[in-house]
């Protein structure tokens, strides 16, 4: 696991520094200095004080998904393993630790296999954070508008035909970017995904206490939300199977 004294050092940077610096740097302190400690529980209870007062990061989330995973709480070092790796979908340290987490849970659900080209799409997008793909896309406009200016005042005529095929593809880059930028933000903001935090939930084929019996799921498990109603939510597994399980049941990523 990636050293937690580099990591804390990198939040403080990330997070969204406004009101009681002071306060926040405390328990980042106590957070940290538990944790190196193995007064875990300490570090979770830290760490979470951090998450409750509106902060966010990937390293924050990392970091009390290890607090969590040392203190054996596999669904909830899963929960924030998945809030990290949605902030940072290219640390491969998060991914490895997520791995070593969902081998502790019971399901194991086969997922149906994505087209080739659907995959490879998903990892395309899933290369930078949503902030990256930003700067990809903005920096690769301005780079194009200095191109055009180029290709309006050059007398060259190999200038002005390098400077508008660079143009075109910046603008093509540009594009991608943005998309890939709007995709991930989408994914972060979408809040349709969860962990399963009761530790038998039975899935039923309606949103009601007598509804028939599906399959039964553990905790640990993470699903798609796709429908909700009065205290229940509808929703799939990567198996595809549906069905609906009480709402305090879930925990959403």
């Amino acid at each position: 696991m990636k050293n937690i004294l580099s990591i804390i050092i990198f939040s403080i940077l990330s997070l969204q520094m406004s009101a009681q610096p002071d306060s926040l740097y405390k328990y980042i302190e106590q957070g940290n200095k538990a944790y190196t400690e193995n007064e875990f529980e300490k570090a979770i209870l830290a760490y979470e004080t951090i998450v409750q007062n509106g902060y966010s990061a990937a390293e924050l989330y990392y970091n009390l998904g290890n607090a969590y995973y040392r203190t054996k709480n596999y669904k909830s070092a899963i929960l924030n393993y998945e809030r990290a790796l949605r902030l940072a979908p290219d640390d491969e340290n998060i991914k490895t630790n997520l791995e070593f987490a969902k081998n502790h849970i019971q399901d194991r659900i086969e997922e149906i296999p994505k087209l080739f080209i659907l995959k490879w799409f998903d990892n395309f997008i899933n290369l930078f954070s949503a902030n990256t793909w930003s700067v990809i896309s903005i920096s690769s406009f301005i780079l194009a508008l200095l191109l055009a200016i180029l290709f309006l005042f050059s007398k060259t005529i190999a200038l002005r035909k390098t400077s508008f095929f660079l143009g075109f593809v910046l603008i093509i880059i540009s594009g991608i970017s943005f998309y890939n930028a709007y995709q991930q933000n989408n994914r972060i903001t979408g809040h349709n995904e969860a962990i399963v935090f009761s530790p038998t939930v039975t899935v039923k084929s309606a949103p009601k206490t007598n509804g028939t019996d599906l399959f039964i799921i553990h905790e640990g498990l993470k699903v798609e939300i796709i429908g909700s109603t009065h205290g229940w939510k509808e929703i799939r597994l990567s198996d595809g199977k549906i069905g609906w399980l009480p709402e305090d049941s879930i925990v959403v990523i």
